[in-house]
């Protein structure tokens, strides 16, 4: 696991990485937007290309507030939502306008995206903020835009693929406090007190399903969800890896039915409900049985609490079909059954077991010291970017940057001739060590 880029140097690297870029990107916008990276880059657990990056843009000078929370202590040029759960499924809210004081940022596009409700009250729409949103971005030059994706406005810019999501911030201590207050073996009290310091958010997708998902938000915890991953241990994120990779590999859904969101609450929930001294490397396989059964027990019933606030169903609305349910519990049955040799159902552990040990030591330190030099490529690149977008690049550290990742795809291409291959394109042997 180490050597294919899970150990814990290089996950800490990834996230130091992501987390200064987007110090580097939000302090550029001049206090419009904050960017925060969420999912498997912020978590730290995938390299630069592979699976997507999921960014989140927070609309900075808008609030919205948890029923019976005092708005006073806010900014005066703040506008002010209040969420209405009561008439949405768990999880999900809609917004009402409570009060403009203020320019609100993006204001045309937001005042075009008000409604008003059966009782004369103004709503904000998720659809036609999304909508909105989509318009302004797909005339942004160098990137190709895709059909949005629940609240994600998917783009791509050559082998960098992006969810895009806008996103606003939600203070909701009641439901937040409810989950700090759970018994609990796991986070320690300082993660919690941590995660409920860090809020929540609201993004623009209602529940599926719902008559009224198009005026609908869902509540999520992103970076307090990032804290969590970042406080499990070494133990505890193989099991959520290698789960991963068992949905995507073996499973393979297509529509979504199940996703690494699934998996990563079934770890949480391991987490919480286990001592962490019992989860340790001898014990690795019991607990990927413990979350196998997990993930069964999931897609059998057709139910998972969402760790954050249980009373929402993650599975619900999910569209598993009878046949899909019962292919896939059997071949879940079947991986319980394997033990260790459950491995061997996923390429990328059978790749590396077939190519231990010295191929793969020797070519993961190359693959590695290539992605860490493009993250911080990127991050200096955004440093020395002037106001029209160009880099200066007379830099020095961004010449020995680009110096080494050139020597690092000449020596990967050698051994590779030595050994057979006749790839001799460069930028594609650089862009299969960044995948």
């Amino acid at each position: 696991m180490n050597c294919l880029g899970y150990g814990p140097h290089i996950r800490q690297a990834r996230r130091d990485a992501y987390r200064e870029f987007d110090r580097l990107i939000s302090a550029r916008w001049s206090g419009k937007l904050t960017l925060i990276t969420a999912g498997s880059k912020a978590e730290g657990l995938t390299s630069v290309y592979e699976n997507d990056l999921d960014v989140m843009y927070v609309l900075k000078g808008i609030m919205c507030l948890e029923n019976g929370v005092d708005s006073d202590k806010l900014p005066r040029e703040t506008t002010v939502f209040t969420l209405n759960t009561g008439v949405c499924y768990h999880g999900h809210s809609r917004l009402n306008l409570l009060e403009r004081r203020g320019d609100m940022i993006l204001s045309i596009m937001l005042l075009d995206s008000l409604c008003e409700d059966e009782n004369g009250r103004f709503l904000l729409s998720s659809a036609l903020v999304v909508d909105a949103v989509n318009s302004d971005w797909a005339s942004m030059p160098n990137e190709i835009h895709h059909e949005r994706a629940g609240p994600s406005m998917p783009s791509s810019k050559g082998q960098l693929h992006t969810d895009n999501v806008i996103s606003l911030r939600c203070h909701c201590p009641g439901i937040l406090s409810r989950w700090a207050e759970r018994t609990r073996h796991w986070p320690p009290p300082d993660i919690v007190h941590k995660v409920v310091t860090m809020g929540s958010f609201v993004t623009p997708v209602g529940f599926r399903g719902s008559e009224y998902q198009h005026l609908e938000w869902r509540i999520c915890f992103n970076t307090g969800e990032n804290e969590l991953m970042s406080s499990l241990n070494n133990t505890q994120v193989y099991i959520y890896v290698l789960l991963k990779m068992v949905v995507k590999d073996v499973l393979k859904p297509v529509k979504k039915e199940i996703t690494s969101y699934t998996v990563k609450n079934i770890v949480l929930w391991l987490a919480e409900n286990n001592p962490q001294a019992q989860f340790n490397e001898s014990s690795l396989f019991y607990w990927l049985r413990e979350g196998l059964e997990k993930l069964r027990t999931a897609i059998l019933k057709i139910e998972l609490p969402y760790y954050m606030i249980p009373e929402r169903n993650l599975m619900e609305a999910c569209g598993l079909d009878e046949g899909q349910k019962c292919t896939w519990v059997n071949t879940i049955t079947d991986m319980m059954n394997e033990g260790s040799n459950t491995l061997l159902r996923l390429p990328r552990i059978r790749k590396a077991i077939i190519s231990h040990p010295e191929p793969l030591v020797w070519y993961n330190t190359k693959r590695i010291e290539m992605e860490l030099l493009q993250l911080k490529l990127w991050n200096r690149q955004m440093q020395y970017r002037d106001e029209n977008g160009v880099v200066n690049r007379s830099d020095p550290m961004l010449q020995a940057i680009l110096s080494r990742m050139e020597e690092l795809i000449i020596e990967v291409h050698k051994r590779m001739n030595r050994e057979g291959s006749r790839l001799n394109d460069l930028i594609e042997i650089r862009n299969m060590m960044l995948m």
